[in-house]
């Protein structure tokens, strides 16, 4: 079951390369709590772990998935092994930070990819976000020169993308709605060869 609004949401990383890093970083420098996990034995990246910050805590997949919001930070074809982590997905939040640059489009069954990931996780609210930053730019302090830099949700939920959209101002970045998977979200999802319009678009929001 999901907690309620007003409950403490517990947040996962799952995929610990350079895009699972730096989520964790985002969260250490807010002094967020969040578990990470691989295919591996958590003891195999508990330094890299430690070195984000003492509270990104090491975990098996299996603990991860019982968080409230999971972020899928992994190859894109590896979140079909993902989703076989829970028979059911209802009541949690699946961040897709995934690319599928040079996923023939006839694999995608017509659909943006984030539309096939969304299938891998039945039960489950799929947000796309966080995914057209490079590592080396997602990694650093979204603080920049006044302004706060720009992250980009789309999801077929609004409530989803609503509650990641909050998560991500406390971490510091400026969320931009795009709309639906299948509508703005297809601004940040690649097609084959070619990347969406706003892919590495690095921008910062100043308020007015």
């Amino acid at each position: 079951m999901s907690k309620s609004e007003n409950s403490v949401r517990s947040y996962a990383i799952v995929g610990f390369g350079n895009i699972g890093k730096a989520l964790a970083r985002a969260f250490a420098r807010k002094g967020m709590e969040v578990s990470v996990a691989t295919t591996r034995k958590p003891e195999s990246f508990a330094s890299d772990a430690a070195a984000c910050g003492p509270r990104i805590i090491p975990t098996t997949l299996a603990e991860a998935v019982k968080a409230d919001v999971i972020f899928l930070a992994v190859r894109f074809e590896s979140h079909l092994d993902v989703g076989k982590a829970l028979p059911d997905w209802q009541g949690k939040i699946i961040v897709d930070v995934t690319n599928a640059y040079g996923v023939p489009p006839d694999q995608l069954e017509g659909m943006p990819s984030a539309r096939l990931v969304a299938q891998a996780f039945p039960g489950g609210k799929l947000v796309k976000g966080f995914n057209h930053l490079g590592a080396a730019i997602l990694g650093q302090d979204p603080a920049v020169h006044g302004g706060r830099r720009v992250v980009f949700l789309a999801s077929d939920d609004d409530s989803a993308a609503t509650e990641i959209g909050a998560l991500a101002e406390k971490l510091g970045f400026a969320p931009v709605k795009l709309g639906g998977l299948s509508e703005g979200g297809l601004l940040v999802q690649a097609h084959g060869n070619s990347w969406g319009k706003l892919i590495f678009q690095d921008l910062v929001k100043f308020a007015w």
